[in-house]
């Protein structure tokens, strides 16, 4: 079976929902949930799973050691599902076109630099888009500019708040990103 690790910045709930398909349909094994903060609600949700954690400071990722603990898990792909902080350059070098992430807005719309969980869905409702949904991209050195591995869309026209898009976008990501997972891991020539 394959192997994923997770990276994660808050409280999980798209790890959780990739835990619950791996666990489920049997489709690959969560070797660890990496988080950049001692505090995030995912790693509760890990222990629940029985999944291995490892927290990690900037320090890790500047000093290379980071790259280390990734490598001792032996991942097939790497998924980022909210995690804030920049990819470090010498993982993505270390598993090119293998770590992934998950975007809350259709890209290259309200991507880049700080844009983010509440601040896509604020953007977007402000701007009074009629649609919002998830792009699931390749991870390469410049934030949200990989190449696109899948889009979904939801209307949002009728959406009152930037939570009620949060909410909508939510589902979407919840839906697809298990299945992308696998998808990719059963294509992938390793």
């Amino acid at each position: 079976m394959k192997n994923i690790i997770v990276f994660a910045s808050g409280g999980g709930s798209n790890a959780q929902k990739i835990m619950e398909y791996a666990r489920q349909e049997k489709a690959y094994n969560i070797a660890a949930i990496f988080s950049n903060n001692s505090n995030a609600g995912v790693l509760q949700k890990a222990l629940e799973y029985n999944v291995p954690t490892v927290v990690f400071t900037r320090e890790d990722m500047e000093n290379g050691s980071l790259l280390s603990k990734v490598q001792q898990h032996n991942p097939d792909l790497i998924v980022l599902a909210g995690f804030l902080w920049k990819f470090p350059a010498d993982i993505i070098e270390a598993y090119p076109n293998r770590v992934i992430n998950i975007h809350p807005a259709l890209l290259p719309a309200y991507g880049g630099k700080g844009m983010y969980g509440m601040h896509v869905h604020r953007a977007v409702h402000t701007n009074k888009e009629r649609e919002s949904g998830i792009t699931v991209h390749f991870v390469n050195n410049n934030y949200d500019e990989g190449n696109i591995i899948l889009q979904e869309k939801v209307v949002i026209e009728e959406c009152l708040s930037p939570e009620e898009v949060a909410v909508k976008v939510l589902e979407l990501e919840h839906e697809h990103l298990p299945r992308v997972i696998e998808k990719l891991l059963n294509n992938l020539k390793i």
